[in-house]
């Protein structure tokens, strides 16, 4: 059995926090999409980053309600000097007019959808997550990790906040970087996909995310949703595979 576990140490910095999983199985390889459901991916996620502005009233990217609250949450936890959220990233890109672009289907989905909802998204290959999936703040830190687009080891800090699994880190500082080890690729099968709602009055949007990812995953891709679940402080784990 394979679980996504949220440990104590997450809660005890953002209790009223929720972590969106969701389980999709069977996805189609990329060389398998159809041209012309790759065309509306396409569409989707140039409509995405339109869409994308309204999160945006002004030019000063960490004025932004969807920066400035992730801002004020990566100083509760050790970061490395310079990251920054996930969801700030993608905002950065369109406020300076350069949209995100395509990289794989199944990554373009959740960027399509991570920037529809301001949510950091990210997905991993389910088959390479060895042992438990957790959230947790790191004690001694050395977690290895990766980055996607690196040649060397960068580990976690002590007392940074990471997603891992037995084999070391596979995102740093919560979600600003993702590991190569465990990332989504164009033959990639069975993926996990993840997001992060900090503020509470936001759920109705993150139970909408939720749905639009498995409607999207298993519409473009074929995929089978086994899993589609809110992690809160009162439901702090999930089963992703028996």
């Amino acid at each position: 059995m394979k679980k996504f576990i949220a440990e104590d140490s997450f809660w005890q910095l953002f209790p009223e926090a929720a972590i969106g999983v969701l389980v999709a199985r069977g996805l189609k390889p990329a060389e398998e999409v159809s041209a012309e459901d790759a065309a509306e991916i396409a569409r989707g996620l140039d409509r995405a980053n339109v869409r994308a502005e309204r999160f945006l009233t002004s030019g000063t990217i960490s004025e932004n309600e969807p920066v400035r609250v992730w801002r004020e949450a990566y100083r509760r936890f050790k970061t490395k000097k310079g990251a920054r959220c996930a969801i700030e990233n993608l905002l950065k890109r369109v406020l300076k007019g350069k949209p995100v672009g395509s990289i794989t289907p199944s990554v373009d989905i959740y960027n399509t959808v991570s920037l529809t909802y301001a949510f950091p998204t990210g997905g991993f290959d389910l088959n390479t997550i060895e042992g438990d999936y957790r959230l947790a703040v790191t004690e001694q830190g050395g977690e290895p990790f990766l980055p996607i687009g690196e040649d060397a080891d960068d580990p976690a800090l002590p007392g940074e906040l990471i997603y891992l699994d037995d084999a070391g880190a596979t995102s740093r500082c919560w979600n600003w970087r993702d590991s190569q080890r465990t990332a989504l690729n164009d033959q990639t099968r069975d993926a996990v996909v993840v997001f992060e709602c900090i503020e509470p009055d936001r759920l109705d949007d993150a139970r909408a995310e939720l749905e639009a990812l498995a409607d999207n995953l298993s519409r473009y891709l074929g995929a089978e949703i086994t899993v589609s679940d809110l992690i809160t402080a009162d439901h702090r784990e999930v089963v992703l595979e028996d």
